[in-house]
């Protein structure tokens, strides 16, 4: 079940960048080094399992946790209540992965005199949509041939901007518009963004280079036919110095919102054909960054999907990582490092040129407006494809490439001391740690005096995360992720935000609520059966059990499996706190919650066609036809339909529908082949209700999974 809007919740082989080599020195100093904390001195703590479609989070200096999902909620988990609040729902534009994206803490938020919270995100503008009375054509799919007249009503923006909380809430009526990013709407992809503070309070914000990556082979996207939608050219964005995609930027915001340029950037201010706010450009898709406390920025960035190196388009997919102090070209769309380049391609001819040269890049495009002559091509740190790496075997094989920039944990003594601590010890000082949201792992990536790279290792390998998409160290010293899970653009079950934290070898563990209720929607009066089966404490410590049936804070029953009947009409979150009032360090509590919506029922989406599992070719034109039952009114309008190229276990979202019937042509995107890839075609509706007297929106949803006749 999902409520649109509520009240509360809980809860190629080149040149690389050599290692240390391993000499009898290096070996004396490994053997030397100390051993890691072991897996079983830390503990993974659930705080949200119902997040949405988690994005990005932020931790409050006061140890409240903020995340965004895609769809415009951005949600608040206090630890003091272990309740989780709907902060703010923005109006945003979701055609494929745009929406709201990243959310962060000013650096001198104090609750008080500086209140600003920082979001990224699509308005919705003008820009079409699809007309559910025109089931056979989606006005919300941007042409992929025509003219700029054609292409013009898909022209929009991202925003940034900052807004005051007050207490639990985002005040949306004290925006400050600070900056806004192009955005070529009606067409995947690459629109996230990510905003970071350095010591010096200088915003970095990563854009994404707005190309869609799906026609060019899987290699790089240099489309410059005049009749093709510029969306289809990644020189328009990243190799151009005059816009502000495929970037990451740097601005210093001012009281009034607006914002000036910091000393140090890529182009002076007023330098002909460029944008100041430039800091690093040539990145595809730099969807993580993070800034260590001594000023120093991670970056990664996302892979090309070719699986094999093609001497006449250039290297397979690579991901990379980086770390620097100093403004730079990164290469995309022309190289992956300075030895590392692709091949110029006519996609008018079909054919294929001279590799492009990374020391002296020049953007020919028709669709650049900036400088022709670019930076020479800086190298990345750590480079890596869909195989076993040789230069980095650490990062293994298994899996796709979604590298992601972690944090550095800066240690504070002062954070270990308490009743139940939970910072992270000294071990981890100084180390920038990077995780894979297709791999599902945490590296820690060791870099010396000099700040080179000198090894890989595990960060707390047996404590599983699933697509974790955000990571953030809190003011506590612990470790806060975010996990999208695997699926496609839905709260996939693993979903969750959550807390690791270091207890140490012999440390009380925190107790594991769990919640379950026999119904959780329904008309007035509503008697629910609530359950704690499956609750446990890790040290078998004695619990304590406190339900709040209405999170109004007051304890309604200290049951383990309570009964309650709701009168009013409403959406309530029923939130059970357990707490260990028997171990070393009594008085660790967690909780767990379970929405209950009365007033209204949950509609009951199902797909009368295609079905589960049936055959089809890529290529097909695929019918559907949706059918939703309600305790209201259905209205097809309100019926959402997406097909999605599905990939091993995540997907692409290829286009969105509005109504009860229609039709999709199940195209397979270039650099991806049915014959070897692990592909499925996956539909997606999606119904919400308008709710009413008193009781909100109810959404229901709907999947099937089409096999490929191969």
């Amino acid at each position: 079940m999902r409520i649109p809007r509520m009240v509360a919740l809980v809860a190629a082989a080149g040149v690389v960048l050599a290692l240390t080599p391993a000499t009898s020195t290096a070996t004396s100093a490994s053997a030397r080094k100390p051993a890691p904390p072991p897996d079983s001195a830390f503990q993974k703590v659930t705080l949200n399992d119902s997040p949405g479609e988690p994005v990005d989070l932020a931790v409050l200096p006061d140890g409240r946790v903020l995340h965004t999902t895609r769809a415009g909620e951005l949600w608040l988990h206090d630890p003091d209540t272990r309740l989780n609040t709907l902060a703010a729902e923005l109006d945003v534009y979701t055609h494929d992965e745009e929406g709201l994206q990243s959310v962060a803490v000013d650096p001198g938020f104090n609750g008080k005199s500086n209140r600003w919270i920082y979001l990224y995100y699509a308005p919705p503008m003008d820009t079409p949509v699809d007309d559910p009375a025109t089931p056979d054509v989606n006005e919300g799919d941007a042409p992929f041939t025509g003219t700029p007249e054609d292409f013009a009503p898909f022209e929009g923006i991202q925003r940034l901007s900052r807004f005051q909380l007050k207490g639990n809430e985002l005040d949306l009526s004290t925006e400050q518009e600070i900056l806004e990013v192009d955005e070529d709407r009606g067409i995947c992809c690459h629109v996230g963004g990510d905003i970071v503070f350095d010591g010096k309070g200088n915003l970095y914000l990563s854009t994404g280079d707005d190309t869609n990556p799906f026609e060019s082979d899987g290699y790089t996207p240099i489309d410059e036919r005049g009749d093709r939608n510029p969306a289809f050219d990644a020189q328009r964005t990243s190799a151009n110095t005059n816009d502000l995609r495929g970037k990451v930027l740097r601005i210093r915001v001012q009281k009034d919102g607006s914002y000036t340029i910091p000393a140090g950037n890529l182009f002076k201010p007023g330098t002909v054909s460029t944008r100041p706010e430039i800091y690093l450009m040539g990145l595809r898709n730099p969807f993580r960054i993070e800034v260590s406390d001594s000023g120093e920025l991670y970056v990664a960035d996302y892979s090309p999907d070719a699986n094999v190196a093609d001497p006449e388009r250039g290297p397979e997919g690579q991901g990379r990582w980086f770390a620097t102090r100093e403004a730079g070209n990164y290469g995309w769309p022309y190289c992956v490092t300075p030895d590392l380049p692709y091949v110029d391609y006519d996609f008018a001819t079909e054919q294929s040129g001279e590799p492009f040269d990374c020391a002296e890049p020049v953007n020919e495009s028709p669709h650049n407006t900036g400088l022709t002559e670019l930076p020479p091509v800086e190298q990345p740190d750590v480079f890596y494809t869909y195989t076993e790496s040789e230069q980095f075997p650490e990062l293994g094989s298994t899996g796709g490439i979604g590298p992601m920039a972690g944090p550095s944990y800066d240690h504070d003594p002062r954070t270990e001391r308490g009743r139940a601590p939970v910072a992270w010890p000294k071990y981890y000082e100084g180390m920038p740690l990077f995780y894979e949201w297709t791999r599902d792992y945490i590296k820690g990536f060791r870099l010396d005096r000099g700040r080179e790279l000198t090894s890989i290792e595990d960060v707390i390998p047996s404590i599983p995360v699933s697509g974790p998409i955000d990571m953030e160290f809190g003011p506590d010293g612990a470790l806060y992720v975010l996990e999208y899970g695997k699926g496609y653009f839905a709260e996939n079950p693993e979903a969750q935000l959550a807390r690791i934290d270091h207890i140490g070898r012999n440390g009380n563990h925190t107790p594991v609520p769990v919640v379950t209720a026999d119904v959780d929607n329904g008309q007035s009066p509503l008697t629910v059966n609530f359950s704690s089966a499956g609750t446990q404490d890790p040290d078998s410590d004695r619990l304590r059990y406190e339900w709040d049936f209405d999170s109004d804070g007051d304890i309604d029953s200290r049951q383990q499996n309570p009964r309650h009947t709701y009168r009013e009409n409403g959406v309530y979150t029923a939130t059970l706190k357990v707490t260990d009032i028997g171990g070393k360090h009594r008085g660790r509590s967690a909780s767990a919650e379970v929405d209950i919506v009365v007033g209204n029922e949950e509609p009951v989406v199902t797909f009368v066609s295609p079905v589960q599992g049936q055959p089809f070719s890529f290529g097909d034109v695929v019918r559907y036809e949706v059918a939703v039952t309600d305790d209201q009114a259905v209205d097809c309008s309100r019926v959402q339909v997406t097909y999605i190229l599905g990939h091993d276990d995540h997907g692409h979202p290829i286009t969105t529908a509005t109504g009860c019937t229609g039709s999709f042509v199940t195209t397979v995107p270039e650099g991806h082949d049915p014959e070897t890839d692990n592909l499925t075609g996956v539909f997606n509706a999606t119904y919400t209700d308008p709710g009413g007297d008193g009781a909100p929106p109810l959404t229901g949803s709907a999947q099937v999974v089409l096999q490929p006749t191969h």
